[in-house]
């Protein structure tokens, strides 16, 4: 079964073939095919398909790649939110609440609220999600968490490595023991990455590399929370690991944007935090004009940033860090992809996941010139058609 995308007036690819940056097409179709894309191309000369969308004008864009979520969890920390809007500076210990709502929920509880958030991230255009562990932080709760997000997403990661929880508060040592013994064999055949938070409150550098290189010999691709809390060693420490992503990048030296520069490792901004704890915001100017990977992505969590809206975090970042609606979009998806150490989404074009999001607008410009709209018309996942 075929399906023909047309009459799009201006089409996306972030395919580097046809051109730089975002690669735009104007009058275009897609040809959609067993979950792939066939055909890309004007529309004028697009073959005949069993199926058709009309996008009668619209822009289309591929869809969104958010590369860190944290969605399996139970609990409320709204309260928290107030307090924080009030003056109070946001620090890891909140997390220790969550943690204990979530070690209390059953496991139908957290599948049905991880699954209900990426639903609504499915109607805003999100196609492909990483959803991370990291609130359970007992071997059995890490290991029933991935098996949760795997059920919604094949990027899980292990983030066991979020805080030391209560019962190891005098003893981090012993917990970073367990993270990288038990815990790590119980998770890892649910997992594809392994994450640990590089922040004061949380595990310093070289807790953060034992734990990294423990994941890494079982075969865990790396990723790094670091930046946000403070400058720290942490950025150059997932660069020099060759990790896929270091993730948050609040605050950076210029020896941390010249270590990204060199490296391969993408900066994952996360515009929400900063909404949500009024912190500052990353110099994503600075990050693209050094020449540095950079992707956007929600953070969505019940406390530092409970959004699900990568539109949102397009507008914020147009908005307060520097980037042209054009480089915010393509870091909220090809960005996203490489964040992932993935060619096959955020991009459209022959043989990549049939992902398109259909706008109700005629350029992807609207996603930060009008903020907080519902402007996601239709949504193809893997050539489903899913309309939120």
């Amino acid at each position: 079964m075929s399906t023909l995308v047309d009459r799009i007036g201006l089409l996306v690819t972030n395919d580097e073939a046809i051109g730089p940056g975002t690669a735009e097409l104007r009058d275009a179709a897609v040809v959609v095919e067993a979950g792939r894309v066939a055909w890309v191309g004007p529309a004028a000369g697009a073959p005949a398909a069993d199926d058709r969308i009309d996008a009668a004008g619209r822009c289309v864009i591929p869809g969104f790649v958010d590369s860190h979520a944290h969605l399996v969890f139970a609990g409320d920390r709204s309260e928290e939110f107030v307090h924080r809007m009030r003056g109070e500076a946001y620090g890891a210990g909140g997390i220790a609440h969550t943690v204990a709502a979530t070690r209390a929920a059953s496991d139908e509880l957290l599948r049905d609220g991880a699954a209900a958030l990426v639903a609504e991230m499915r109607a805003q255009g999100t196609t492909t999600v990483e959803i991370k562990s990291g609130y359970g932080l007992t071997v059995d709760d890490e290991a029933r968490s991935l098996r949760i997000a795997r059920g919604l997403t094949p990027e899980t990661t292990f983030l066991g490595a979020h805080v030391p929880p209560p019962e190891y508060r005098h003893d981090v040592a012993g917990y970073v023991d367990l993270v990288t013994g038990p815990m790590l064999a119980a998770a890892a055949p649910h997992a594809r990455w392994i994450d640990a938070f590089c922040e004061r409150g949380a595990f310093d550098v070289d807790q953060a590399r034992t734990v990294l290189e423990a994941g890494r010999a079982q075969g865990l691709g790396l990723r790094l929370h670091a930046g946000q809390l403070g400058p720290s060693d942490g950025v150059r420490l997932a660069v020099e690991l060759d990790a896929a992503a270091v993730d948050h990048c609040t605050h950076l030296t210029a020896d941390d944007v010249d270590a990204l520069a060199a490296g391969r490792t993408v900066a994952t901004l996360l515009p929400g935090v900063e909404f949500s704890t009024r912190q500052p915001y990353p110099d994503a100017r600075a990050l693209v004009d050094a020449g540095v990977a950079v992707a956007i992505a929600t953070d969505c969590n019940p406390g530092s940033s409970f959004t699900s809206s990568m539109a949102l975090c397009i507008a914020l970042a147009v908005r307060e860090m520097g980037l042209t609606p054009a480089e915010a979009l393509r870091a909220a998806t090809a960005g996203g992809a490489a964040a992932l150490r993935r060619d096959d989404v955020g991009v459209i074009r022959p043989g990549a996941a049939a992902d398109l999001v259909v706008l109700g607008a005629p350029s992807y410009v609207h996603l930060a010139y009008r903020p907080g709209v519902p402007l996601v018309d239709d949504v193809i996942a893997g050539g489903v058609r899913a309309r939120p």
